[in-house]
């Protein structure tokens, strides 16, 4: 491996291994933080809200497939970072369980 593909695969693998310590570090304390917002008692919301989100990443994972092949992998991982920090501001600024 050439010093320019392990530089590259080095900052891809950084990327999804922050994404991923995001996802996790905020899974444990999802429920509790969602006890603190008008409807975080409603547990069928809550599993709602993180179904949701599994079930986006699970449908979408196939079409960004064949789009990253088409349009280069790169270009799609940056928009789907882009789409990705956008939820998370939108759900940080929730102020209900329906709205995460």
């Amino acid at each position: 491996m050439t010093g320019a593909e392990r530089s590259a695969s080095f900052s891809l693998a950084a990327v999804f291994a922050l994404r991923m310590l995001g996802l996790f570090l905020v899974m444990p304390v999802f429920t509790l933080e969602t006890a603190h917002l008008p409807g975080g008692h409603d547990t069928a919301l809550v599993g709602l809200a993180m179904g949701i989100y599994g079930l986006t990443q699970a449908v979408l994972q196939v079409p960004l497939g064949l789009a990253s092949d088409r349009y280069g992998r790169k270009r799609v991982i940056v928009l789907g970072l882009i789409v990705f920090a956008a939820g998370s501001v939108l759900s940080a600024c929730a102020g209900t369980v329906l709205g995460l």
